[in-house]
């Protein structure tokens, strides 16, 4: 029985993957940024574990983590929970790009040194949800796409970093996929949103699964998947 500890599993891809593990019998512990949210999940998801930790506020990961108890053991550690905020560069404050840049980036790079003694001792497996926009930017998405740059540097970086101890590392580029998320970049775009245009969350977390059952002697460090229509 395998271990994962996910972050935004409250919805969209991250409540997928917590669902398809969770019917594995595999062990879940998941993040929430308070404790209503925790309790929330705990129902969503009997069985599951909880952690509470603002990826927004990631100084205080550290401290929040030391009070409380982490897994000694983990299999998978998955990053899905992500913010967007569209806009051009001459609009942009600040506390759009902090928000951003932590949830997105900083808070990840820090889950990840919190828990990579209990991934070595598996020899883990590390996969970050990244985007397309971690592969090209676009006009209004450069706080998101930025953050994205960034972390499929992080996830490079801790790649070679962690391969003698035998820790795989999977960033997945999804396009456009039909989660909140997706309904809120419309609203930013002045769009009309239709889920059938876009990617089905579960294509997105079958694609993380693949990753995670590949045999020990495939390390799938990249996997991207784009809209069928």
């Amino acid at each position: 029985m395998a271990a994962h500890l996910i972050t935004g599993a409250g919805s969209g891809i991250g409540a997928v993957l917590a669902e398809r593990l969770a019917e594995r019998g595999d062990d879940l512990w998941l993040l929430a940024r308070d404790a209503r949210r925790a309790a929330e999940l705990r129902e969503r998801f009997p069985g599951a574990k909880t952690l509470v930790g603002d990826l927004a506020d990631p100084a205080k990961l550290s401290w929040a983590l030391g009070h409380q108890a982490l897994p000694v053991e983990l299999d998978s550690l998955l990053h899905v929970a992500g913010v967007v905020e569209l806009g051009p560069v001459g609009d942009l404050p600040v506390k759009a790009w902090q928000q951003t840049l932590n949830v997105n980036l900083v808070a990840p790079a820090e889950l990840t040194r919190l828990l990579l003694p209990s991934l070595r001792l598996t020899r883990g497996h590390v996969v970050f949800v990244n985007s397309g926009a971690g592969l090209n930017a676009h006009a209004d998405w450069s706080a998101y796409a930025a953050s994205k740059h960034g972390l499929k540097a992080l996830a490079d970086s801790l790649r070679l970093e962690e391969s003698a101890a035998g820790i795989r590392v999977t960033s997945v580029y999804p396009g456009r996929t039909a989660t909140p998320m997706q309904v809120k970049v419309h609203q930013q775009e002045g769009r009309e949103y239709d889920a059938e245009r876009w990617i089905a969350p579960e294509s997105v977390a079958r694609a993380v699964i693949a990753a995670l059952e590949a045999s020990r002697d495939a390390h799938v460090t990249e996997i991207t998947v784009r809209p069928g229509n």
